[in-house]
C-alpha cells in the first residue's frame, strides 16, 4: 500500500481512539479517581506497544542514550505532565470544549517548527493561525452570554490549552529526533518512564484503589492511538497531519451527545466551522 494512503489512514485511526479517550475517562472517574485511571491507563499503553514491537520490530528495543534522552522527555513533558492535566481538565469541561482547544496545537508546531525545524511560515500559515485563535475563541466562551459578560472559558479550558502547547513540543522533539524509530518502541519506552514513576507514586502515596473497566479501555484506546499517530506522523507531512485530526472533534460531538448526553452550543459551533478553515487554510499548500 502507498505510503501516503497508510499515513492516512493512522491518522485518522488515531483521531477515532483519541475520540473515544475523554468518554472513556469521564465514564471512569465515575468510581475512580483522575490518578488511578491515570496509572492504569499508563500500564495499558506499556502493553499494546510492547505488543507491537515484539510483532512489527522482532522486539528490538534498543536505542541509544540520545534518544533515549528524547523520549523520556517526551515522556515527562508529553505524558506525565501534559496527558495528567488533560485528563484532570475533563472534570472541569465537556468533552467537545477539551478536543476542539487541543486541535489548537497545530498553531503551536507551526511557531515551534519555524524555530526548531527551520520551517518556513507562508500567508497561509498565517491566516490558518489567526482562524484558529478565533476558534479557540468562540470554543472557550461557549455563548453569547457569556460573550456578552466577558467570560472567556474556566480553568478547565486553560488546562487544555497549557496541555496543547507541551504536546505541540514533544510532537517537534519526535519529527526532529525520532522520526526514523518504530513508532511502537517511542510509544513503549515513553509509557515506561511514567508508569515507573507514576507507580511508585500511587503505591507509596496513593493506594491502590477501586478499578473498573473503563480504566482498561481507556488506555488500550489511547496506546493504540499513540503508535498510529507516530506511524502517521513518520509518513505525511505534519500540515497534512493536522488536518486529518479534524475527524476528532466530529467524534467527539457526536459521542459526547450520545454517551454523554452533553449538548453543542451555538459558539461551540462556530468554532467548530472556524477551526476546520484554519487547518484547511494551512494544509491548503499540500
Amino acid at each position: 500500500m502507498d505510503k501516503k494512503i497508510i499515513g492516512i489512514l493512522a491518522i485518522i485511526g488515531a483521531s477515532l481512539m483519541w475520540a473515544l479517550e475523554p468518554i472513556f475517562a469521564k465514564l471512569a472517574y465515575k468510581s475512580s479517581s483522575v490518578f488511578q485511571t491515570f496509572a492504569i491507563r499508563s500500564l495499558c499503553i506499556l502493553s499494546i506497544a510492547f505488543l507491537y514491537v515484539v510483532l512489527t520490530n522482532r522486539a528490538k528495543f534498543k536505542i541509544n542514550k540520545k534518544q533515549f534522552g528524547v523520549i523520556f522527555y517526551i515522556g515527562i513533558v508529553g505524558t506525565l505532565f501534559a496527558d495528567l492535566l488533560y485528563l484532570y481538565s475533563l472534570t472541569k469541561i465537556t468533552v467537545l470544549n477539551a478536543v476542539l482547544i487541543a486541535h489548537l496545537q497545530t498553531i503551536f508546531i507551526i511557531i515551534f517548527g519555524f524555530f526548531v525545524l527551520k520551517e518556513k511560515l507562508n500567508k497561509f500559515d498565517y491566516i490558518g493561525i489567526f482562524l484558529l485563535i478565533l476558534a479557540g475563541i468562540f470554543v472557550s466562551i461557549g455563548s453569547i452570554e457569556n460573550l456578552l459578560l466577558l467570560k472567556l472559558g474556566n480553568i478547565g479550558d486553560l488546562l487544555v490549552l497549557i496541555s496543547t502547547i507541551a504536546w505541540a513540543t514533544t510532537a517537534i522533539a519526535m519529527k526532529k529526533y525520532l522520526v526514523k524509530m518504530n513508532a511502537g518502541v517511542i510509544s513503549f519506552y515513553r509509557a515506561l518512564v511514567v508508569s515507573v514513576i507514576f507507580w511508585i507514586y500511587i503505591i507509596f502515596f496513593l493506594g491502590m484503589g477501586e478499578f473498573n473497566k473503563f480504566q482498561f479501555f481507556l488506555g488500550i484506546f489511547v496506546g493504540i492511538g499513540t503508535i498510529l499517530y507516530y506511524e502517521g506522523l513518520k509518513r505525511i507531512k505534519a500540515a497534512q497531519v493536522s488536518a486529518l485530526e479534524l475527524s476528532t472533534p466530529f467524534f467527539s460531538a457526536a459521542l459526547g451527545y450520545f454517551v454523554l448526553n452533553e449538548k453543542i452550543t451555538l459558539m461551540q459551533a462556530i468554532g467548530l466551522i472556524l477551526l476546520i478553515l484554519g487547518i484547511y487554510v494551512i494544509s491548503k499548500k499540500e
